[in-house]
C-alpha cells in the first residue's frame, strides 16, 4: 500500500518547496494540498513540482462551489502541473442541492481538460459511488481503520479499478497533540461531519492517530486502503524542522 503525506495550502508554496524534496527522498507516494479559503493548493503543489521528478501532486479537495471545474483547468495550465503526477481531489464544499450534479459536471470538465487522475472527497454513499464510478476513486476521510476498510471496498465493488485514497490527520509529536484534538474538535461541530459521526455510531478520537497509537493505527490504515495520506499536524504549521521530523517519524513507522 501507498503512503503520502498531506499539508494545508495556508502553510504556502515555500514550506512545500522545503519539504517535497525529502517527501521523494523518503519514498513517500505524494503529497496531498488541502485548497483553504484565501490559499490555492495548485500553487502550493507547482513549488513542490519544481524540485522534485517522481512526487504525485494531489489536492485534497478542492471545493466545487468555490473553485469549479473550469477553473481548477485553466489553473493547472497555467502553473504547467505535470499531469502524470497530478491527482484532482474534488469536492462539494458547502453545496447541498445540487452537489452530486455539480461534482459530476466538475469531473466531467476535468477530464476534458486534463489528463490528470480525478478523486472525489466523499461522506455519504451516493458521492462515494460517483467518485468511483464516474471519476478515477475516492479520498476518505474522518474514518476508523475499520469502516475506512468497508467503504473502500464498497468502492472497489463498484468499480474495481477505482483508487482509494484515505486521509487521516496525524500528531507524531506530543507538541502537536493539542492542534490535532482542537481541529478534530472542530470538524466534530460541523453539522455534515457531526451528522456522519452519529451515523457511523463513531467516535472522533477514533479518527486520528497520536505518538500514543502510531504504532497499531498506521499499519491499520494503511492495510484499509489503496494510499494513506498522513495529514500533517505540527504545533506550528509552518515549521519546517519540525516538519522534517515528522517526515522521519512516519517514514519509520510504514
Amino acid at each position: 500500500m501507498a503512503c503520502s503525506i498531506g499539508i494545508a495550502a495556508a502553510v504556502g508554496p515555500a514550506f512545500a518547496r522545503e519539504i517535497a524534496p525529502a517527501l521523494e527522498r523518503a519514498g513517500f507516494a505524494a503529497l496531498w494540498v488541502n485548497d483553504t479559503p484565501g490559499h490555492d493548493a495548485l500553487e502550493v503543489l507547482a513549488a513542490a513540482a519544481d524540485v522534485t521528478d517522481t512526487l504525485g501532486l494531489a489536492t485534497g479537495v478542492i471545493p466545487v462551489d468555490r473553485r469549479p471545474g473550469e477553473e481548477i483547468v485553466e489553473r493547472v495550465r497555467t502553473l504547467g502541473l505535470p499531469a502524470d503526477r497530478v491527482t484532482l481531489g474534488i469536492g462539494s464544499g458547502s453545496l447541498r442541492r445540487g452537489a452530486l450534479a455539480a461534482v459530476a459536471a466538475a469531473i466531467t470538465r476535468l477530464r476534458e481538460g486534463t489528463d490528470a487522475r480525478v478523486v472525489v472527497g466523499a461522506l455519504g454513499p451516493r458521492m462515494r459511488r460517483l467518485g468511483a464510478t464516474t471519476g478515477d476513486g475516492v479520498l476518505l476521510s474522518w474514518l476508523s481503520p475499520e469502516i475506512a476498510a468497508v467503504q473502500a471496498g464498497d468502492a472497489h465493488r463498484a468499480e474495481d479499478r477505482a483508487h482509494v485514497a484515505l486521509y487521516v490527520r496525524a500528531a507524531l509529536d506530543a507538541d502537536a497533540v493539542p492542534r490535532l484534538e482542537a481541529e478534530r474538535d472542530a470538524y466534530a461541530g460541523y453539522p455534515a461531519y457531526a451528522a456522519n459521526f452519529a451515523r457511523l455510531d463513531l467516535a472522533p478520537a477514533d479518527t486520528v492517530i497520536t505518538p500514543d497509537t502510531a504504532a497499531d493505527r498506521v499499519p491499520a490504515y494503511l492495510r484499509a486502503a489503496d494510499e494513506l495520506v498522513l495529514r500533517m499536524m505540527l504545533a506550528e504549521p509552518g515549521d519546517v524542522v519540525a516538519a522534517r521530523g515528522f517526515i522521519d517519524r512516519a517514514a519509520a513507522a510504514v
